[in-house]
């Protein structure tokens, strides 16, 4: 099932979104300082293009304070266009009964978007894929 909503998801937006992700990626890129934003990107970009089967988790550890330092940094510069893309979508989507869960992944989609430092991508089939902790 994850297979067909996945490719449902890649014909109905997915793409559009993963190539905004990859975008600002590629922008983050060009200066030094902003790599970590950067492989921030491609790796929620990534995930964007195709989300069914994955999850999102908190990485946690000592990093925690640049983590939201960077985030504060990324919801300014390119986070809130990137989730009003994701709502613009969701809309879309959320108007044919078949894109009703594309909608809500669309939404879920959202808090990672604004705040992709310190957060893991990981396969919902793996155990525990909530509690992760490094």
């Amino acid at each position: 099932m994850n297979a067909i909503l996945n490719i449902i998801w890649l014909l109905l937006g997915g793409i559009w979104l993963a190539l905004g992700y990859f975008l600002a990626g590629v922008i983050c890129c060009l200066l030094i300082i902003t790599i970590p934003f950067g492989i921030a990107s491609f790796r929620v970009g990534a995930y964007a293009l195709w989300p069914f089967g994955r999850t999102v988790v908190d990485r946690g550890g000592r990093t925690y304070f640049m983590s939201t330092l960077g985030n504060i940094i990324w919801v300014v510069v390119a986070g809130i266009w990137i989730a009003i893309g994701h709502v613009v979508t969701a809309v879309a989507q959320a108007i044919t009964i078949i894109g009703i869960p594309l909608a809500i992944a669309n939404i879920k989609m959202i808090p990672v978007s604004l705040m992709p430092l310190g957060k893991e991508i990981v396969p919902t089939s793996r155990p525990f894929a909530q509690t992760i902790r490094r």
